[in-house]
């Protein structure tokens, strides 16, 4: 059985997606293995996809207000909102021949970690393609992904907790996209694994739920380890390209 490298970390939000890009980039060199990352982002922030525009799809007024970071991803996907108490984010950086040449098979792949956590919880998900799994036909987890020459990045959220409310305050969808889903607000649309089960699952329980479900969705065992100083460096330069209002507001 092939072994990828596990981290498990947390950090502010620039920090987390800073870093993403940066394991990417090192993947693509070779520098790093085949790796997956479960974090949180303390604070609660909000990510936009690469070809989104600001003001469809986030409540900018109400972010600011509340002083909820923001910041654009490299990879493509819709609006998330982090929440730090509520949210693991998981991302996987590995060789696309390890995962899937195909863009669909990769998703399937990868997400299928999502659905075998949720079965450890006795909750019946399915991946519904491009990058979603949802319950009951409720959204739970989306994911998004980048591609270099040899290298991927798909990271994605598991709502286990996440405040929904503040959720669809900050974000916001096309009416289109809502109704093409039978629902008429972003809040009908999602759920979380507490609002399933009837219960708030703690962080640590969470965390070996995602380890269990990504062993067993990628068939390899997950040896934990720590970033290397590269990662660091390269990940604490590009910090500054995730503040920069121009990389943020490019559309």
């Amino acid at each position: 059985m092939a072994v990828w490298r596990l981290i498990v970390n947390e950090g502010e939000l620039y920090w987390c997606m800073a870093l993403d890009e940066a394991m990417l980039q090192l993947r693509e060199q070779d520098k790093i293995p085949n790796t997956l990352r479960l974090y949180r982002i303390l604070p609660s922030g909000v990510t936009i996809g690469y070809f989104q525009r600001v003001k469809d799809s986030v409540n900018l007024d109400y972010i600011r207000e509340h002083e909820i970071p923001l910041t654009r991803r490299i990879t493509g996907g819709g609006s998330v909102y982090h929440d730090g108490s509520g949210e693991v984010t998981y991302s996987v950086v590995a060789d696309i021949s390890d995962v899937g040449e195909d863009v669909l098979e990769s998703y399937q792949r990868i997400c299928r970690g999502i659905v075998y956590a949720l079965r450890i919880f006795g909750v019946r998900a399915e991946f519904k393609p491009i990058n979603d799994v949802v319950v009951d036909g409720k959204k739970i987890s989306g994911s998004a992904q980048t591609r270099k020459k040899k290298a991927l990045l798909q990271h994605g959220t598991f709502m286990y907790a996440t405040d929904l409310d503040k959720l669809s305050q900050c974000l916001r969808a096309p009416r289109e996209k809502l109704e093409s889903h039978g629902v008429s607000s972003i809040r009908d649309r999602v759920t979380t694994l507490s609002e399933i089960i009837g219960r708030r699952p703690g962080l640590s329980e969470v965390l070996e739920a995602l380890k269990k479900g990504f062993s067993q969705a990628l068939g390899v065992e997950l040896k934990p380890s720590r970033l290397t100083k590269e990662e660091l460096l390269l990940a604490e330069k590009l910090i500054a390209k995730y503040k920069d209002e121009e990389w943020v507001f490019r559309k």
